[in-house]
């Protein structure tokens, strides 16, 4: 989840840059001043589009959630104990995968380790084979 977090901050950091641009000329004090760029919220599609750019997949719902909880329980029981974390850290690690990252075993195993739930790094190679075994990573 950090990174999708992380890749709405750029876009919104990106927005406000770009409204902050000068064409050189000095507004008179009797203009209004213009609404900063950080103030605007962005779309629900433009937050899709970032998320989908950064290579994460959309949370998924319904059957497609169980299906895959159910494929990471395959790999290791504890890692669904927490399934909030287990869906973020799945999106994430797709992330890593769609762009080709490297390490992507380590950074599974660190990915799905939390709490009181720990994941080796050959859980990790599991855990990729799983996610593009079922799809889940395809943006």
């Amino acid at each position: 989840m950090q990174l999708r977090y992380t890749a709405v901050a750029v876009a919104i950091t990106a927005l406000a840059l770009t409204s902050c641009s000068s064409n050189g000329t000095e507004e008179s004090s009797d203009q209004k001043p213009k609404a900063s760029a950080s103030a605007r919220e962005l779309t629900q599609a433009q937050k899709d589009k970032l998320l989908k750019d950064a290579g994460i997949p959309p949370e998924p719902t319904g059957a497609k959630r169980a299906e895959l909880l159910q494929a990471l329980a395959a790999v290791n029981p504890d890692i669904v104990k927490h399934e909030d974390k287990a869906i973020g850290a799945a999106q994430n690690q797709c992330a890593a995968i769609n762009r080709e990252g490297t390490r992507l075993d380590h950074w599974a195993a660190e990915r799905f380790t939390y709490r009181d739930v720990t994941t080796t790094e050959a859980q990790g190679k599991q855990i990729n084979e799983t996610l593009k075994r079922i799809g889940f990573c395809k943006v």
